[in-house]
């Protein structure tokens, strides 16, 4: 009986599913007689970029001066860093980066540390770094205080809490350079709008890790602090933030990371001469010799502090009484008195203070004669790829393959019959999924078929509100389902709906593929520990470069363009589903595991039947995570070429219109909001099959 119930319930489905979809497909087919379908009537948008515009220019009328004082007093500790590490001799720099290092992670990180320094000096690009380093030095401990404090605020207070967590979201979703024209009305040109915008996006890490690290300390931990007789102010920062002391510095190592990840965007509106600068001006002039030799010095500067931060954080915290000054400020002291004497050595040897231009190396040309060769080399191969995806992959999804068969791109011309044969194919393989039981996949396979045939951008803005609306329904009921319609009547009045399905379709193709590519290597590094030892410095690498960085690469070999875009999103959002399928399926409970082994399960059984089951949680938190950070890359991309909302974001910036790159950039974070709210709704079904298995 149950399983009699079960079938009639998966008929059900597809039979409403049938139902939507045939309303999709009867409007998309009636949208030639209809040109109002496909796009949104503009006269039924409102001026929201003119309220936008009117506001901030009203808060700025009254606010102006007060922010340019701000900004006059921020430019002191900004341009005492800059000046006191620009004097400071790169040999004491060294020793002191070097030492640290040495603390954070042994012999290792100090040889590490030691060897990317030497890059930079030998590359001649050490003033630069130091400018860039100033603005870090300035930006992390102010997010990190602001963090810090917003955090325990939210620790003592679940409603401050309740308010935090979707404004941490909100400041994380919107791009920076949606927020970077207010900032720079407000502040003025100069370093301290790149300082500002690093304290926006860099400090909401630092607020989630502090409420955490706060709220995990053992209740045994507060009760002997209370049978001490602490004082209150006592318990809270002598006993509660020691014991969740590690928790806080992992914030820390986060907010660092962002806080370095803003260094280019920096430079976009700064203006000074810093590494991020170099990087910037000369991708631009196409010279990506030194693009990349000054992109290495980011990265390096990124997986160095990184490391430290990181291996500072998780160091066992010493929880034993303090025996003294000296015995507290050990390490400190001796960094300082290995600082006086490399400093005086600077003074004896010039060479030591200032790194001598001789000793410099530029390889920029020889890269750029390589980089132009290997390019001319490759061009047929890289040609064919690049053409094979764009209209198999990048072109079906966006248009449709109803406008994309042709002589010139599949080497035919589409007639009814193809249409006929192809919509057959979608129906046999539909029909199929049902015969073995699987309704969901039968459902994705039609919608995926109609999608592909019709494109996302033909598929009309009710068909696609329609469709929409009701998968909300269906993954989290009614409550995803008004979120969903909240979301789609937000773009369609704003006017942001057209260019908001081409950053969906863009960062829905990227994310699907680097979801498979990331998934399929964690698993093999969840069953070899060799292959998890030769992927983890390579995921190291990509998850802590700067965004930026990645499409050096890209660039060099595919040029600008929709396609160099979508790789590098890829490149940017594998690492997620790359840890967390690893880390899902390497903590698998060892009794169940040992269960189906005595069973008799062989390893293949093992592995799709009880460990990718179990650990499909940590999965969909990967396909999560992908999502944003594919989304995140977005506004990244249009450097080369998109025409989506990221593009509408720097229109609003080069021209001075606040209202239409800050809309753009709402738009950014309802489409990841939206998105999170779905993986999250997906996440409860599956943990809810599991528990029900169980």
């Amino acid at each position: 009986m149950g399983e009699s119930a079960q079938t009639r319930s998966g008929k059900g489905q597809v039979i409403v599913w049938g139902a939507v979809l045939a309303a999709v497909l009867a409007l998309a087919l009636a949208q030639p007689q209809f040109p109002g379908l496909k796009a949104y009537p503009a006269e039924w948008t409102l001026p929201v970029t003119d309220w936008l515009n009117a506001g901030m220019d009203s808060f700025v009328g009254v606010f102006k001066p007060a922010f340019r004082a701000l900004s006059a007093i921020m430019e002191y500790p900004l341009d005492w860093f800059s000046g006191f590490l620009g004097w400071l001799p790169w040999s004491v720099g060294l020793v002191v980066a070097v030492m640290i290092g040495h603390r954070a992670g042994r012999w290792p990180l100090a040889a590490f540390t030691f060897c990317a320094l030497v890059y930079i000096l030998l590359m001649g690009l050490w003033p630069d770094t130091m400018n860039s380093l100033a603005l870090v030095a300035v930006s992390v401990p102010l997010a990190v205080a602001l963090g810090f404090a917003l955090g325990v605020w939210g620790f003592h207070s679940p409603r401050v809490e309740r308010f935090l967590t979707p404004l941490m979201d909100i400041t994380q979703t919107v791009p920076a350079f949606a927020y970077l024209l207010p900032i720079l009305i407000l502040f003025g040109f100069g370093p301290v709008v790149g300082l500002i915008a690093g304290i926006i996006f860099a400090f909401p890490p630092m607020v989630k890790n502090t409420i955490v690290g706060l709220r995990e300390v053992p209740s045994d931990i507060i009760e002997s602090g209370l049978m001490s007789g602490a004082t209150k102010g006592q318990l809270f920062f002598l006993v509660r933030c020691r014991a969740g002391l590690r928790q806080i510095l992992l914030g820390v190592n986060q907010t660092t990371m962002a806080a370095l990840n803003m260094i280019i965007v920096a430079s976009i509106i700064g203006g000074s001469e810093d590494i991020g600068w170099r990087v910037l001006s000369t991708l631009r002039k196409a010279e990506f010799g030194e693009s990349l030799v000054a992109g290495i010095v980011i990265a390096l500067m990124a997986m160095v502090l990184d490391r430290i931060t990181y291996g500072l954080a998780t160091r066992a915290p010493d929880m034993a009484p303090p025996r003294g000054f000296a015995q507290r400020h050990r390490f400190a002291l001796m960094v300082l008195g290995a600082a006086v004497l490399a400093y005086l050595a600077a003074r004896a040897f010039p060479a030591l203070h200032t790194w001598p231009q001789d000793w410099t190396f530029d390889p920029s040309g020889p890269l750029n004669t390589g980089i132009e060769t290997f390019v001319l080399w490759a061009k047929p191969l890289l040609d064919s790829v690049k053409n094979f995806i764009i209209f198999t992959l990048v072109l079906p999804l966006k248009i449709g393959l109803v406008n994309v068969v042709g002589p010139f791109t599949w080497g035919f011309t589409a007639t009814i019959w193809h249409a006929l044969g192809y919509a057959a194919l979608v129906v046999f393989g539909a029909g199929y999924a049902m015969s073995r039981g699987r309704t969901g996949l039968a459902i994705a396979v039609m919608a995926f078929g109609l999608i592909l045939f019709f494109g996302l951008t033909n598929l009309t803005w009710p068909g696609a509100s329609l469709l929409l609306i009701w998968f909300g329904y269906r993954s989290g009921g009614m409550r995803l389902a008004q979120w969903t319609t909240a979301a789609m009547v937000f773009m369609l009045l704003t006017g942001s709906y057209e260019k908001a399905v081409l950053s969906v379709q863009l960062c829905a193709l990227a994310v699907v593929v680097s979801f498979m590519i990331g998934t399929a290597l964690g698993i093999l590094a969840a069953e070899s520990d060799r292959f998890s030892r030769i992927l983890r410095p390579i995921n190291d690498t990509l998850q802590t470069m700067p965004v930026f960085v990645l499409l050096i690469p890209v660039i060099m070999i595919f040029k600008i363009g929709e396609f160099s875009a979508l790789l590098a999103i890829i490149l940017y959002a594998v690492v997620a589903p790359i840890r967390y399928s690893e880390y899902g399926l390497r903590h698998v409970p060892k009794d169940v595991i040992e269960a189906a082994t005595s069973m008799g399960a062989t390893r293949s059984q093992l592995l799709w039947r009880v460990k990718v089951p179990l650990a499909m949680p940590n999965i969909m938190l990967g396909l999560n995570q992908a999502i944003m950070f594919g989304i995140s890359m977005l506004v990244i991309t249009a450097l080369v070429g998109t025409d989506e909302l990221g593009q509408i974001i720097y229109i609003g910036l080069s021209k001075g219109n606040f209202g239409i790159g800050f809309l753009a950039g709402i738009a950014m974070a309802v489409i990841a909001l939206l998105a999170d709210q779905f993986c999250r709704a997906w996440q409860r079904r599956i943990d809810a099959k599991l528990e029900g298995a169980s």
